[in-house]
């Protein structure tokens, strides 16, 4: 009897390791995967995890909206749903530094867990002034390659920092991305129309361009290529779709300002 009690106490013990190791495998896609890392990056990560804690039955399926992560001959299964997801590389390259020292045997299971807590708790690392301002530095950098005059930079740069303030803006209002998308636009397109007719700005084509491109969805296009190649099809149709989405969001809004006006 004591021996069949002492076996129930480990079984109930490993239970609650594979529980918990499940949890942190879990955080981190979540984390990687709210910010903008790959589908297979996201599953690779959390597999790597798993194994460096012993456990090499674990099996992840990653998608754009939700986590499914199993231990196989355990009862334990974990799902998560992704609802919001943005680009913050500097949280990607922690989980994955994290991820390399446990492989190493560096830090273990609390360690990591705390870690992962306090990156997912963490607020964008930049302010809203400054995202405003890099992309209207970005705006007039884009400008410039894409054989703009030097007259226009201005106006780009106003125009790219209008266009970025109304998509945090309206994005607060609506989490609906194509709704904050397309104002945006709308807002870029109406000064770089008004620049024109004002004789602020020459070329308006150059403008427009360079303004939208801080809004040009490069990193979910990057992204779904990846995964497609990768041979995770559902995740890289689902991105291209996104990013489809995004592109057109962008032209109709810049279409709207021009047509209205």
């Amino acid at each position: 009897m004591d021996g069949f009690l002492k076996g129930h106490q480990m079984m109930n013990s490993r239970e609650v390791f594979l529980h918990e190791v499940a949890t942190v495998c879990v955080l981190a896609g979540k984390i990687l995967l709210q910010n903008g890392a790959e589908t297979f990056r996201v599953e690779d990560t959390m597999n790597r995890i798993a194994n460096s804690f012993a456990v090499h039955e674990a099996q992840s399926f990653v998608t754009p909206t939700g986590i499914i992560f199993s231990i196989e001959n355990h009862d334990v299964t974990q799902l998560v749903r992704i609802r919001d997801r943005a680009t913050n590389l500097r949280k990607v390259t922690e989980v994955n530094t994290l991820s390399r020292q446990v492989a190493q045997g560096a830090i273990n299971l609390r360690t990591l867990h705390r870690e992962l807590s306090r990156i997912n708790r963490s607020t964008v690392a930049y302010s809203v002034p400054l995202q405003v301002f890099a992309a209207a530095v970005a705006s007039s950098c884009f400008l410039l390659m894409f054989l703009g005059q030097w007259h226009d930079v201005l106006p780009a740069f106003i125009a790219g920092g209008a266009g970025q303030a109304g998509m945090i803006y309206f994005h607060k209002l609506s989490k609906a991305k194509f709704f904050s998308e397309f104002m945006s636009s709308v807002i870029i397109g109406g000064i770089a129309l008004v620049s024109i007719k004002t004789g602020f700005g020459l070329q308006i084509d150059k403008i427009i361009v360079g303004a939208v491109m801080p809004l040009v969805p490069g990193v979910p296009i990057a992204n779904a290529v990846k995964d497609i190649m990768a041979g995770d099809l559902v995740a890289g149709l689902s991105k291209s779709a996104e990013a489809g989405l995004t592109a057109f969001a962008i032209g109709i809004g810049v279409t709207a300002a021009l047509f209205f006006n």
